[in-house]
């Protein structure tokens, strides 16, 4: 529940700002007497679907932490906290970046890298990631995630994000005038966009969101193969990550916050709409790996 209401508070909070900022850029008065400002509108389009996805990767470090509980760890307190540092610095290493944060959350099985820059980034793991796999599977697990870091996915997936956003804005209200110009060809007397814009924008924004949606997904599924390939090449061989995976499949992986969702270890519900590939793809695409 804290999740949930501090998604929609965060959302709520990001558009507000963005409408503020395009309010004092002016763009935001796209419709005009003479018609639809084409320039104005994409100024706002920009603002709006850009904005929201780079705000919600500079704030994703923070947002994490605090919503899924993280512990980070500063100074070890047992032997565990230790070796998972220890595990995090020599990936981070080999992988060319600088040192992320390292903590630990109670949950199930699960594990997330986030952070708006590849040099202060987090990886974080759970509790039942910990207590339900082998040493080396966890390992494993935490390649996959400093991957993800020394891939820049968290940047990949906020521009292919921002596009999407652009675009269903734009489309929406570009299509949405045609239509209420269509509708009230033959009625001079009003003047302004009539409630067929309204309803087709708003219709358009649900539909174009989903497809949108799903396009975002995909890229974030090859975005999951490359990090399994990643973490295959940070421990040099491809077996670990195999039977993380295979032991990943057999448990019930934890709920990470949305803004942290794509970059996790585990996957969720609706093939189309899924940020992680099926284990058993993901399991077939490292047995066949030639170079690896």
């Amino acid at each position: 529940m804290k999740r949930i209401a501090l998604f929609l508070l965060t959302n709520v909070a990001v558009v507000v700002v963005l409408g503020i900022v395009a309010s004092l850029l002016g763009v935001n008065r796209f419709l005009t007497s003479n018609g639809l400002n084409l320039g104005a509108l994409l100024g706002f389009a920009f603002i709006m679907g850009f904005g929201g996805a780079i705000i919600s990767l500079l704030i994703s470090k923070p947002l994490a932490k605090w919503s899924s509980g993280v512990h980070v760890i500063n100074e070890p307190r047992n032997a565990d906290e230790a070796w998972i540092v220890n595990t995090v610095r020599g990936f981070a290493d080999r992988a060319g970046i600088g040192m992320p944060e390292v903590g630990i959350f109670e949950g199930e099985p699960n594990a997330f890298a986030t952070g708006a820059f590849k040099n202060s980034a987090l990886v974080a793991v759970s509790t039942g990631l910990l207590e339900g796999m082998t040493r080396e599977e966890v390992e494993a697990v935490i390649g996959h995630e400093v991957a993800h870091i020394a891939n820049g996915d968290m940047v990949t997936m906020t521009l292919i994000q921002g596009v999407m956003n652009t675009f269903v804005v734009f489309l929406s209200r570009v299509i949405g005038y045609a239509v209420d110009s269509f509708l009230r060809k033959n009625d001079e007397s009003s003047s302004g966009p009539g409630i067929g814009y309204y309803v087709t924008t708003i219709v358009l924004d649900i539909v174009l969101g989903f497809l949108a949606a799903i396009i975002v997904a995909w890229f974030s599924r090859q975005r999951e193969f490359r990090a399994d390939a990643g973490a295959a090449q940070l421990m040099g061989r491809k077996q670990p990550m195999m039977n993380a995976l295979a032991r990943l499949g057999g448990m019930h992986p934890g709920e990470l916050p949305k803004s942290v969702a794509a970059m996790g270890i585990a996957g969720g519900i609706g093939k189309l709409f899924a940020t992680h590939p099926p284990i058993e793809e993901r399991i077939a695409a490292l047995q066949n790996a030639q170079n690896l």
